[in-house]
């Protein structure tokens, strides 16, 4: 970031070091003391330790609910259930995200929140396995209720140990922030290839395509043109697939809870949160809303719901189901988790060099350029190499939003972690929400249109909010 980048490239260690402590003063005295305390009883080797097994365990949450995510639309496609499902996640995760994270931090911790939070996907892979409006959509309400308290809590356990491994390295928290969300999104985002991977050989005879004119593949692939539910393409398939394919998915569940409630070391929950009641907590984080950065970033968190939910959503059944079949559906989607993974990894190091600035233009950029591929692209089996390419670069913007915008996030409000953190997840799981709702009901170029406006949006208010924060660095 702005505040930063020319620090990282100093070689003096002692300046490091000074550099760090007077970021520490201006962070505030709460977290500062937070992190005093865990560094004083935690080695760097016991931090990078939790930081991988939290890692290796949303690996595993993720394999099941990412892969299910891509899949909802065309396993779950009559009376369009799976994307309302999806909706109703993220509907649920918006009520979520103003008043239970802090509240459920503040009476089980930091650890007990995850595997809580964690069994609730669990339940929601089993719910699949009878998928109806009565099964699915409560256990929807249920993920969506747990999915806030989850990523909020996982973030505030990154950040914490990023400020504890500042004052026994000496390094900048800026520069370590960036880093352990880069290697958290890798095994993120690995599960995308696992998950997807797993789909395609469950999956693998179910390749056929559409050759009907009955149905429009790609941009103008539209519902609202024929008015009944011939008009958009679905073809689940076979039950004794999906059965096998969901047994996997609910292990991998089950994995991911034993691996927190075994080896992850509990934090408790900050300071700040234990000294502050229920109603404070929520109004906490309801006040962070009107701070000026907040607000100028708002649009292009909502952005990062929209453009996720399109590829998983709308790029999966009206590109790939549509043209190739649901078989095709986890091949392609691994690339697009290859490309994502190994990229989260790379700018959140390559942040140190380059800044954000730099990497949020790059992602942009990537991401209106497919949007106008998309627009005019009509997809064919003869080009299936095009699928793989639209799924990697995607994979490559999805990447800096991922990694750039979690780390903006605990950057800005280092001293606010849980209450800044459900506002992320609050305005992300908006965009996804909202993304989910219509889908059933906009023609894809609509859908694309949409992406084109809130990106422009969100870009001119991230220029806002660096330039924010150049004038309160300079004040301070």
């Amino acid at each position: 970031m702005t505040l930063h980048e020319d620090v990282d490239n100093r070689e003096d260690p002692q300046l490091k070091k000074e550099m760090a402590a007077a970021e520490f003063s201006v962070i505030g005295d709460d977290q500062q003391e937070d992190d005093e305390n865990l560094a004083s009883s935690w080695t760097t080797r016991k931090i990078y330790k939790n930081l991988l097994l939290i890692s290796s365990a949303f690996l595993f949450v993720f394999t099941a609910f990412q892969a299910l995510s891509n899949l909802q639309s065309s396993i779950n496609c009559v009376d369009g259930l799976g994307l309302a499902s999806l909706s109703t996640i993220y509907a649920s995760l918006i009520v979520s995200a103003m008043l239970i994270p802090s509240v459920m931090i503040r009476h089980l911790g930091l650890k007990w929140t995850l595997v809580l939070s964690e069994a609730c996907y669990a339940i929601y892979t089993a719910a699949n396995f009878y998928p109806s409006w009565a099964t699915l959509i409560p256990a929807s309400v249920l993920l969506g209720f747990g999915a806030a308290p989850l990523w909020t809590a996982k973030s505030t356990y990154l950040t914490t140990m990023a400020g504890a491994y500042s004052k026994l390295t000496g390094e900048t928290v800026p520069s370590i922030v960036s880093r352990f969300w880069g290697i958290f999104f890798f095994f993120f985002q690995s599960s995308q290839i696992l998950g997807n991977l797993i789909s395609s050989l469950v999956f693998r005879q179910e390749t056929s395509f559409v050759n009907s004119t009955q149905y429009k593949c790609g941009s103008q692939d539209c519902y609202v043109e024929t008015g009944d539910e011939n008009g958009t393409y679905c073809d689940p398939p076979e039950e004794s697939l999906t059965y096998t394919l969901l047994s996997i998915y609910l292990v991998s569940g089950v994995i991911a809870v034993v691996i927190v409630v075994v080896f992850v070391d509990n934090l408790g929950a900050s300071r700040k949160i234990k000294d502050q009641g229920t109603f404070d907590l929520f109004c906490a984080t309801a006040r962070l809303m009107k701070d000026k950065k907040l607000i100028l970033i708002i649009p292009l968190t909502i952005y990062s719901g929209l453009e996720q939910a399109f590829i998983t959503g709308d790029f999966t059944k009206s590109y790939v189901t549509c043209s190739l079949g649901v078989g095709w559906v986890g091949y392609i989607m691994i690339c697009y988790g290859v490309a994502d993974a190994l990229c989260s990894v790379l700018f959140g190091r390559f942040v140190k060099y380059t800044g954000q600035v730099p990497l949020f233009c790059l992602g942009a950029i990537i991401n209106l350029s497919l949007i106008i591929a998309l627009f005019i692209w009509e997809p064919r089996y003869e080009e299936l190499p095009v699928f793989f390419v639209i799924a990697a670069a995607w994979g490559v913007a999805d990447a800096i939003w991922q990694t750039q915008l979690n780390a903006l996030y605990g950057i800005l409000f280092l001293d606010e972690q849980e209450q800044a953190y459900s506002n992320y997840r609050l305005w992300e799981s908006v965009g996804f929400s909202v993304a989910f709702a219509y889908s059933n009901f906009l023609c894809v170029w609509i859908k694309l249109t949409i992406l084109v406006c809130v990106l422009g949006a969100g870009m001119l208010g991230y220029a806002g909010a660096e330039l924010v924060a150049r004038r309160d660095h300079r004040e301070k």
